[in-house]
């Protein structure tokens, strides 16, 4: 069995060292990964659940058709949002719930994803819905970079440490009003809405009885306004570049047009890195 080289063979694609019980559940593992990437491949249109193959990946989104996609339409612009809390009705986790739902019709989705994550997490999963949002905002993308060997598709775009903000772009769907539309519809929004957090927890603070709930929420306020700061200072530089209207050729490769975005992309060091001695 040992001798059949197919990456769906656990003997082939993790070696003789580990048990049949290991192997089996690292397979689980990277197939509930695969499974993940798939669902964010439908949500910016690569893939789609209503017909096979590759289905959009040209230039600039230049014959990009909403139709083609059925009853799991793709994202509107290509931006998906990758909170660790929900700011946004069509984040990533989101809308992955809304791809098992229309994948697995005939299942409850809190079963299916209570499948995928206790898979992609060896049963170390913990809250399903909690769990899939950890894993969006810290590790989904890490793989994506290794899968694509540091040259991705989708573009993190972050604001920084304190994760105020993260979305994916779709690389072939990027084009010159990608940047302005990301500020219009999340960035000055989720700033709108990080402040009134702040005001809400402030009233609350002020009027509760408890030291322990008073001493846990102006945690949560110092961690909302250390992000509010944050986002403040990527949506400087986001509308410095939106406003340049940064057109990308494909035939430059990732590495040429991922450099054209300053501060604004997450992983920078990977997918542009330093040649010895050249000057930061």
């Amino acid at each position: 069995m040992s001798e059949i080289t197919l990456t769906c063979n656990p003997h082939y694609r993790y070696g003789g060292d580990l048990t049949d019980e290991e192997r089996e559940a690292r397979l689980k593992s990277d197939t509930m990964r695969e499974l993940v990437s798939y669902a964010v491949g439908c949500m910016m249109g690569r893939y789609s659940l209503a017909e096979p193959g590759l289905i959009y990946a040209h230039s600039g989104g230049m014959g990009f058709d909403p139709s083609r996609y059925g009853a799991f339409p793709a994202d509107d612009d290509g931006i998906i949002p990758l909170t660790e809390e929900q700011w946004f009705l069509d984040d990533a986790a989101a809308r992955i719930e809304e791809f098992l739902g229309v994948a697995w019709p005939e299942a409850p989705i809190i079963e299916t994803l209570t499948t995928l994550m206790d898979g992609l997490s060896m049963d170390k999963a913990g809250e399903p819905r909690a769990a899939l949002r950890s894993y969006l905002s810290k590790q989904f993308y890490k793989d994506h970079l290794q899968t694509y060997k540091n040259r991705p598709i989708y573009w993190l775009f972050s604001s920084g440490k304190h994760k105020a903000f993260e979305a994916l772009v779709y690389l072939h769907r990027y084009n010159e009003g990608t940047l302005a539309r990301m500020r219009t519809n999340h960035v000055t929004p989720l700033m709108g809405k990080l402040q009134q957090r702040i005001s809400d927890l402030d009233a609350e603070i002020a009027t509760s009885s408890s030291s322990a709930e008073k001493t846990r929420k102006s945690r949560d306020k110092d961690k909302i306004a250390k992000q509010l700061i944050e986002l403040r200072t990527f949506d400087e530089e986001l509308r410095h570049l939106a406003d340049q209207r940064i057109a990308l050729d494909l035939d430059d490769g990732v590495k040429v047009n991922y450099a054209r975005f300053g501060n604004l992309l997450a992983f920078k060091d990977k997918v542009c890195p330093k040649k010895k001695g050249e000057d930061e």
